[in-house]
């Protein structure tokens, strides 16, 4: 299910000037966002920093490298904040008084922080397994957390039973459809942030595959309400060696998803069997990219490689894209003298303990 707008209606109302005068956050892009009433929840939401890279540009030997930095969003320090902000507010649009989400760990912040915002009941699922950083950092918000054995395919069908029997308001299963939505503002800031325009290349880890497909939406609605120039923007799925079922339907060219049983480090993106695999894959194919896998030793390297030479601190999942980018770099998969822009998606301090064995304490 695809949320669709009135884009001939629009054309008249959305203009340049008029995003830019909106607050500083996603709610600028209200107008192209599925909510009808008062903004519930997440004012301060978004609007993170695109910064332009020196060190790390020249350490990779590329001419203009762009960051976009949801290490910072507010509250919880991870995107997911976007579409739970949009989720939230449209949940109590209709009525419900529960909200609840399968998680990898992100969610699982973002979702209990909003609904401890708005007043509302929350439920988080999660594997047993999620880092120990991520579980404290939702039970400060004091949900019911369900711990489930098994990994988050298998948490996720069990929330899908639940949501079947209870009126509870599943940000990404049973309205999935106006959460994903929020994932547009990612995009649509990148666009602003450049001064009105694309970038050549957009590389964007994946999980479920429901960003990197916002994105694409975000770049084709700013074209045709007139917002931005005709993009030709490639886009590039980052996914781990031990999960990455969407880069392997890229680089076999096939649109039947395999599942996987996750086993990487990289648990923000550990989805076997992303609900979003085959548009993601679309995604890539129709706008002329490419995936790549990390190990996990590559994804540490990622990570290390992002705090030295840009002093920014990302989760495993951001260590991804820096080292996908790196290698579609020097592959020749991405020209040196093109524009780029990597996603990085969450804070480090989330996920800490992938790095404890590398780092020394003191001297």
């Amino acid at each position: 299910v695809e949320v669709d707008y009135d884009y001939d209606a629009l054309k008249g109302t959305i203009t340049r000037e008029s995003i830019a005068a909106g607050p500083p956050s996603i709610w600028r892009y209200r107008e192209l966002l599925p909510i009808e009433g008062d903004v519930a929840v997440g004012h301060h939401v978004g609007f993170t920093p695109l910064i332009r890279s020196q060190n790390l540009a020249e350490e990779l030997g590329v001419r203009e490298l762009w960051i976009k930095n949801d290490s910072v969003c507010h509250p919880t320090w991870s995107f997911k904040d976007r579409v739970v902000a949009v989720a939230v507010t449209r949940a109590k649009e209709f009525g419900f008084d529960t909200v609840a989400c399968a998680s990898t760990g992100n969610l699982a912040n973002s979702v209990a922080a909003h609904a401890a915002e708005a007043r509302l009941k929350s439920y988080i699922f999660i594997p047993a397994d999620l880092e120990q950083g991520k579980i404290v950092a939702t039970l400060v918000y004091q949900p019911t957390l369900v711990a489930v054995e098994g990994t988050y395919d298998e948490v996720n069908r069990l929330c899908s039973e639940v949501s079947d029997k209870y009126r509870w308001a599943f940000v990404n299963i049973n309205i999935r459809p106006y959460y994903s939505e929020g994932s547009k503002t990612y995009g649509y800031e990148i666009l602003e942030q450049l001064g009105w325009r694309a970038p050549a290349h957009i590389v964007v880890p994946c999980a479920g595959g429901s960003l990197i497909t916002k994105i694409w939406k975000a770049i084709r609605e700013f074209v045709t309400l007139g917002l931005i120039e005709r993009s030709a923007t490639k886009m590039y799925a980052a996914q781990a060696a031990g999960c990455g079922p969407i880069v392997t339907m890229v680089k076999n060219d096939t649109d039947v998803l395999t599942p996987v049983r996750p086993n990487t480090i990289a648990k923000s993106l550990a989805i076997g069997n992303p609900a979003d695999g085959y548009y993601a894959y679309r995604v890539v194919k129709d706008s002329g990219g490419y995936g790549e896998h990390a190990t996990d030793e590559e994804i540490v390297e990622g990570m290390l490689l992002l705090a030295r030479t840009e002093g920014i601190f990302t989760e495993t999942a951001g260590g991804v894209t820096v080292a996908v980018t790196k290698k579609l770099i020097e592959t020749g998969v991405i020209p040196r003298d093109e524009s780029i822009v990597i996603s990085i998606t969450g804070n480090g301090l989330k996920t800490p303990d992938v790095l404890s064995e590398r780092l020394e304490t003191h001297v």
